[in-house]
């Protein structure tokens, strides 16, 4: 957007003192480095047209969305989540487990463990923390002690989810590790697999480390994304 001032050397945006983080960056823990983001529509793109990839949804002519049940939407597709082209900045959905534990193997990466999910989300691993996060502390919320600035079903700004990077910057300078989409981690139960973290679709206390839900595996659904971990460098 025109209004946003790119400061590379950290990987962020800056408008009017507010920090958003570009896709791709990625924030080391010491144990493993995890992405700050959502992988994106953009990402995805590249790899799907790398693999030559036909998702699940777009076979099935859809994900689902959740109106009285959940309901197939024509058309809805991690290019075109909610029926229309998305932004290149918006993260990836109506992607299933498989093809996000794809994706991440494609990109040198993984899925992250609900132990490393919880740690990155929760507990200040950084020796200088940003935004008044304490080292070695653990919170209640991926962006602290309240809820505030999460996209979550209360009161905010997005109707939807929203594009990667632009809510609040939260522990460990991660972002949407709270809200925004469901992300999909390497926890398998038979032919489920753990999401953590919430949706814009639902209430802030599913952001809280003990709100992991099981899916089905090759569930594909406007409300679930991901993000990939690495071997620390």
């Amino acid at each position: 957007m025109k209004w946003r001032s790119i400061a590379l050397r950290c990987g962020l945006m800056a408008v009017s003192g507010v920090a958003f983080a570009e896709p791709g960056q990625r924030e080391n823990l010491g144990q493993f480095a995890i992405d700050r983001t959502e992988v994106t529509i953009g990402q995805f793109r590249n790899f799907a047209a790398d693999k030559a990839l036909k998702t699940a949804a777009e076979q099935a002519g859809g994900g689902h969305e959740f109106a009285d049940g959940w309901i197939r939407r024509s058309g809805w597709t991690w290019a075109t989540p909610f029926g229309e082209p998305g932004r290149e900045d918006e993260p990836a959905v109506h992607v299933s487990w498989s093809e996000a534990r794809d994706y991440c193997l494609a990109v040198g990466g993984r899925l992250p463990t609900l132990e490393e999910w919880e740690r990155a989300a929760y507990t200040e691993t950084r020796a200088n923390p940003t935004d008044d996060f304490a080292s070695g502390r653990t919170y209640p919320y991926p962006v602290g002690d309240r809820p505030d600035g999460m996209n979550t079903s209360g009161r905010d700004r997005w109707p939807r989810h929203a594009a990667v990077g632009t809510t609040k910057r939260g522990v460990n300078g991660l972002y949407d590790m709270g809200g925004n989409v469901w992300e999909w981690l390497a926890d398998r139960r038979g032919d489920e697999a753990l999401t953590a973290g919430g949706s814009w679709w639902y209430g802030a206390d599913k952001t809280k480390a003990s709100a992991v839900q099981w899916k089905s595996a090759d569930f594909h659904a406007v409300y679930i994304g991901f993000r990939c971990v690495y071997t620390a460098q």
